[in-house]
């Protein structure tokens, strides 16, 4: 299968013979040895030796906040990646070891024990701080104990994920509409909240939200396989066909309770990602139906997310809003690019897309990589890295960077 990109003129369309060798540039060694390399900062320059579990921030020089406050989504990303990073690379004897750590500081501290899920912070020494539950850090939390458990076989993890997953469905489900609301009480009452959405007042669904409820239920549904929990993960699949993509190009970011557009934004970082997680989710289910319509889905958004490149560098930047780039170019869509865009190569054997992944990569390399260990917050308008940002933080964690290592061992490997 052949696909022309009419923004790629300087490619040529090739194509590479499944088994053939598809570049010197590209082998599983080279992402072992960066995921390697992005866990050991991590199990270096994160955990709290003083109060337990991981920093919530660290600068970047690798000096750590030692009484910030620690988010639900940051604790969940570490936990989730040393777990997986456990099964990718079996012989680190020490990533079960943080895995646990960070299981046991998420059932300590943020685990709500009269009402279930997760409190949004605690305070540096593990009390309660924002206890409201946040959706999308709820499906976080759902996607780490799924993986905690594979390494662990740990019941209790799995139990509080079931748990969870009932009181998302039950308490947070639009009844009418479909689909998810964003902002809960810490006793699940719904509140109004701009934590994810833009802040507009009608902007009560997003496709953020849903992206990493999909990611959560599927990962679940590999240890659990509930037909329920089956036929959730195609009602959100559904969303994605109809509400969120509606055009199959590009995504809608924001709705309102009736699944009305209330955004103008095109993020590429997040269409790419979608690109590779929707299919993904369609193959855990086994629905040939749905793998079908997320592999057409996969190459549309990849063609469109061409949009978003910057060819003199090959980076990718963060988004469009009413025809204006935002030209920062922050570390998650690079890393979301680079499994995007081999993504859609195996699914076309096309190497313009083979080309731009590597490109990723590459561009990874000269400027998102930090000499002092992990990847920096990314380059700002003038293409400087943000060293404002730090290295750690609530919103970033080893997820985005340590996932797409993993993505890309498990792809070069199986080619």
């Amino acid at each position: 299968m052949k696909i022309k990109l009419s923004l790629i003129f300087f490619f040529g369309v090739q194509s590479i013979a499944s088994g053939q060798s598809i570049s010197p540039e590209f082998s599983p060694s080279i992402f072992k040895n960066e995921l390697k390399n992005i866990l050991t900062y991590w199990q270096k320059n994160a955990q709290d030796t003083i109060q337990g579990g991981f920093w919530g921030v660290v600068d970047v020089n690798n000096t750590p906040n030692q009484q910030a406050n620690k988010g639900l989504i940051l604790n969940c990303r570490i936990t989730w990646t040393f777990a997986a990073a456990a099964s990718t690379l079996k012989n680190e004897k020490s990533y079960p070891v943080l895995a646990k750590r960070g299981y046991e500081y998420l059932d300590k501290y943020f685990w709500d024990k009269k009402n279930g899920g997760g409190f949004w912070s605690v305070r540096y020494d593990g009390k309660p701080d924002d206890m409201h539950k946040q959706v999308y850090a709820q499906g976080f939390l759902i996607y780490s104990l799924a993986e905690y458990y594979k390494i662990s076989k740990n019941k209790e993890a799995l139990e509080k994920a079931k748990n969870l997953y009932n009181i998302l469905k039950n308490k947070c489900k639009d009844p009418v509409y479909g689909g998810f609301y964003e902002s809960f009480s810490s006793d699940w009452k719904p509140i109004n909240d701009n934590t994810i959405t833009e802040g507009k007042p009608n902007q009560t669904k997003s496709m953020n939200t849903h992206l990493h409820l999909i990611e959560a239920f599927a990962n679940l549904y590999q240890i659990w396989p509930n037909p329920s929990l089956k036929q959730e993960i195609i009602h959100l699949l559904e969303i994605f066909d109809q509400k969120i993509i509606p055009n199959h190009k590009t995504q809608i970011l924001f709705f309102n309770d009736q699944w009305s557009s209330q955004s103008e934004a095109i993020s590429f970082g997040h269409d790419i990602e979608s690109a590779w997680l929707l299919l993904e989710t369609a193959k855990i289910l086994n629905e040939p139906f749905w793998i079908n319509k997320m592999k057409k889905l996969a190459i549309n958004l990849a063609v469109e997310s061409v949009k978003g490149l910057d060819f003199e560098d090959g980076g990718m930047y963060n988004e469009t809003n009413l025809g204006k780039i935002n030209t920062q170019k922050h570390w998650w869509p690079q890393a979301e690019a680079m499994v995007g865009f081999y993504n859609a190569f195996e699914l076309t054997n096309d190497t313009t897309f083979l080309k731009l992944s590597i490109n990723s990569w590459k561009f990874i390399e000269k400027k998102i990589k930090s000499p002092s260990g992990e990847w920096y917050w990314g380059l700002n308008e003038r293409n400087e890295p943000m060293i404002e940002q730090g290295k750690i933080g609530p919103w970033k964690g080893p997820y985005h960077n340590g996932r797409a290592c993993m993505e890309m061992i498990k792809r070069i490997s199986n080619r």
